[in-house]
């Protein structure tokens, strides 16, 4: 499976913060929001990702996450010059998805709960049509909604309905197989002249191919478009981490857990971060896994 991280747009919503900075490049916690969509792919073991963001913003995002080699990924880049709607990031991730399924998430999308690193894997595995993930919310009518059958089968979806027949809102998670790409490529532009993913998923839920698996109760979705939002997740990272002593979306310790990279790589990838709190806790996690290796 290939990955996707749609970090493109202006995100007006944040103005005037964004006007300097990339929305994804912001931090949420003590990290920048990209490693929360980056750190999703990566528990799917996903390896291979390529980041679509503005020209403007593209050169940051080489900055910080470099080619991945030090996580033990392959990162590519590709600039989508304005907001053509998130369906248009098969189209310009045609050559990097090759032959393989694809895996999209939005750059500004923050997941986290128990077992949720098993949900990815059980459904990254062998994916057929395609593959959403819904959360409950109170208001869906905000939302694009989905309804499945007992088996998991969607069976009907939504965009923001006055009358909402489930609470499951659609996340920005989206699994597909390969024909997403000519799928993409065949569907119209919306009336505000985008690629609607929505679109996409319609053609697979018409096929009787669609999979909705509810993340429920124990997880936790985040979007951090807008200003309250971002503060939201800002305090459930802070709250959680500071409690529990721990880093959601630390992306040396994910790719260390992962067999990514080795206690080694992970210890001095600790060392350059070291004058952060963040970076004596990458340390710290290094010399746990190293002391566990020795014991066992």
């Amino acid at each position: 499976m290939k990955g996707i991280i749609l970090a493109g747009g202006t995100g007006s919503r944040l103005y005037p913060i964004t006007l300097a900075v990339s929305k994804q490049l912001i931090p949420v916690g003590d990290k920048p929001m990209i490693y929360y969509p980056l750190s999703v792919l990566m528990l799917a073991d996903v390896r291979e990702i390529l980041i679509i963001a503005t020209p403007t913003d593209l050169p940051q995002f080489r900055r910080l996450l470099g080619d991945g080699s030090q996580l033990g990924l392959q990162l590519s880049y590709a600039e989508q010059a304005r907001p053509g709607g998130l369906a248009e990031a098969f189209i310009i991730g045609a050559d990097h998805i090759g032959d393989d399924s694809a895996a999209l998430v939005l750059g500004d999308n923050i997941f986290h709960g128990h077992r949720f690193s098993d949900v990815l894997a059980e459904n990254a595995r062998d994916v057929e049509g395609c593959v959403l993930f819904g959360y409950p919310v109170h208001d869906p009518q905000r939302y694009g909604v989905g309804e499945a059958d007992e088996r998991g089968r969607l069976i009907s979806l939504e965009e923001k309905p006055a009358r909402p027949r489930s609470n499951r809102a659609i996340t920005g998670l989206y699994f597909y197989d390969n024909d997403v790409v000519n799928i993409a490529k065949n569907i119209d532009p919306s009336p505000r002249g985008e690629l609607e993913i929505t679109d996409v998923n319609r053609v697979y839920l018409r096929r009787g191919q669609a999979k909705l698996v509810d993340l429920g109760r124990g997880s936790a979705w985040l979007d951090t478009g807008t200003p309250e939002s971002l503060q939201q997740a800002t305090q459930y990272v802070s709250t959680l981490e500071k409690r529990q002593g721990i880093r959601i979306a630390c992306v040396e310790e994910v790719a260390l857990r992962m067999g990514f990279i080795d206690a080694g790589a992970c210890a001095a990838l600790g060392v350059e971060l070291a004058a952060s709190e963040y970076g004596q806790y990458v340390m710290a996690i290094a010399e746990e896994v190293k002391g566990t290796a020795v014991r066992g």
